[in-house]
């Protein structure tokens, strides 16, 4: 898992194949796809933020103060059953 310690704006030209929120934490899944020698396949990636408010502006962080990691840990955690039912119906 990728985290920047500074703000970043979340990428405007894809849609996340699920997101979970839980307070102001949420994980997003990205589908990628590679193609090789052996053919395409698909791959995920997951990202994960903390929103707050500057203003009337949200604005998304990767960085997480003590009282914000139960509510990001469980919102991996809903990502990784995602992505694990996904991909077991994907090779199975």
């Amino acid at each position: 898992m990728f985290l920047h310690s500074k703000g970043f704006d979340m990428p405007s030209n894809r849609t996340p194949e699920a997101t979970f929120r839980i307070g102001y934490c949420s994980a997003s899944v990205f589908v990628n796809e590679s193609t090789g020698e052996g053919g395409s396949r698909e791959f995920r990636s997951v990202s994960v933020q903390r929103s707050y408010r500057d203003g009337d502006t949200t604005k998304y962080v990767a960085s997480f103060g003590l009282a914000d990691l139960p509510a990001a840990i469980r919102a991996v955690q809903l990502e990784q059953q995602h992505v694990e039912q996904v991909e077991a119906k994907v090779s199975g």
